[in-house]
């Protein structure tokens, strides 16, 4: 049965906006971005490009293949069966470590003197309510991308309006201290890489192929106008932040206040300004830390529950598939993939709990190893030719490839202050296809 076609532009881009606007931008990203220094404004322009470029993508192969697995579905179809499991593990994994991002920074905001155990129950309560098909729905995130967005304008206008200065990255040297030479483009990259986590959710407008009027059309456009609104947000928000970065700086090497105040508050609380610089910024500009408390709630509790769903249903094609465990294909009486997204609400506790690892970077290392097998096989699409409706230049994927591929290892890299959860993640990430691989050839004796 064909789907009803209801969704013009500003539904789509509304969905894109609200699907964006998660954990990622109330989430301590920015100490990446900022670790950048001056060109921390270019680590953000990467981070937009690399994500435009995987959008489109993504989009092209999802008009030919509009069904559920995202780029597991994909590779599978455009390259084999290794490519889609190497994209549906990658998935699978990074969304359950963006799970567990969501949870500790919604934990953060909420009772920050206890996030772990505030992010074990807001897993446990996602889980309960996709199980019952309590799912955010498109009118939903396009509601939540309003709220979110109207509290942030906000922000920034009265952060840009205190009395403050602003730097300019545009001529400053990549390298802040002349001394430190070869530092300046892996911070910016790192920055770059950290910044994408708050752009992930675009993929959501790229699956809207049976849904959107004229999807060749509303589509690419959609993604356009969404990632553009985001990253005004985040330029702004960047901008007005970086004042407060540079003056903890100062103020932990000096311990000088400032008259307005910023200063002080991120002297007094260093560790809410990386883990919850948003929260602290609205404390610096006179903005209710509450109102901020709430949106952050809202977004995040939202993204949540979308991604645990997407996680699932990507979990439960691939056990179809015997990718996976059988038993993780189990729908539950509202057909929500019950046992597929409560090994993903367990693995995201578990990974809250585990000490010394930056979940961001975890998610953003393995989602940018689906969106290389997504590119690659948009590129082998276009090229057989195999397309619907969208069409995406085969350079346009070429550098989302190369784009995933470095941000993704910076990610990795810098995921943890020792080497063994990298490696965990890399061995489980590419190992995992390749049992899968050998089992599949000795049950036909090849």
């Amino acid at each position: 049965m064909t789907q009803t076609r209801r969704l013009g532009l500003l539904g789509a881009t509304g969905i894109g906006v609200g699907s964006m606007l998660g954990a990622g931008v109330f989430s301590g990203m920015w100490v990446d971005v900022h670790g950048a220094g001056p060109w921390y404004l270019a680590a953000i322009a990467i981070a937009a490009l690399v994500a435009t470029a995987n959008a489109l993508s993504t989009a092209q192969l999802a008009a030919r293949h509009p069904v559920a697995g995202g780029a597991y579905a994909y590779g599978r179809a455009e390259l084999g069966d290794f490519a889609g499991r190497l994209a549906g593990t990658a998935f699978v994994v990074g969304k359950t470590a963006s799970v567990g991002v969501g949870a500790a920074v919604l934990g953060t905001y909420v009772l920050p003197g206890h996030p772990q155990s505030v992010a074990t129950a807001a897993i446990v309560v996602c889980w309960a309510l996709n199980a019952r098909g309590i799912t955010r729905t498109a009118a939903g995130a396009t509601a939540i991308a309003v709220v979110v967005s109207a509290v942030l304008v906000v922000l920034i206008v009265l952060g840009a309006t205190a009395e403050q200065s602003f730097g300019w990255f545009s001529s400053a040297p990549l390298v802040a201290n002349p001394a430190d030479a070869g530092a300046g483009l892996p911070a910016v990259l790192t920055g770059a890489s950290a910044a994408f986590f708050a752009f992930a959710g675009y993929a959501r407008i790229a699956t809207l192929g049976e849904e959107v009027v004229s999807p060749g059309r509303t589509i690419p456009r959609a993604i356009g106008l969404a990632l553009a609104w985001v990253l005004v947000l985040y330029v702004g928000l960047a901008v007005v932040l970086s004042d407060l970065f540079d003056d903890r700086v100062a103020a932990s090497s000096s311990g000088v206040g400032d008259d307005a105040g910023v200063v002080t508050a991120a002297a007094a609380e260093p560790t809410a300004v990386a883990d919850a610089p948003i929260a602290v910024l609205a404390s610096a500009v006179g903005m209710p830390v509450g109102l901020v408390t709430i949106t952050a709630a809202l977004a995040v509790g939202g993204a949540m529950l979308a991604v645990m769903a997407g996680a699932g249903r990507t979990a439960m094609a691939m056990a179809r598939e015997r990718d996976l465990p059988l038993a993780l294909a189990h729908q539950g009486v509202h057909g929500a993939p019950v046992r597929a997204e409560a090994a993903i609400a367990v693995g995201a506790i578990a990974l809250v709990w585990a000490p010394g690892i930056d979940l961001l970077l975890v998610s953003v290392a393995t989602i940018l190893t689906y969106y290389a097998v997504a590119n690659i096989a948009a590129m082998a699409q276009r090229r057989a030719p195999r397309t619907a409706t969208v069409r995406v230049p085969v350079a346009v994927s070429g550098a989302g490839l190369v784009g995933s591929l470095v941000l993704g290892a910076v990610a990795l890299v810098g995921s943890s202050a020792t080497v063994w959860p990298a490696l965990v993640v890399a061995l489980v990430v590419v190992g995992w296809p390749w049992v899968l691989r050998a089992r599949g050839r000795r049950s036909t004796g090849a």
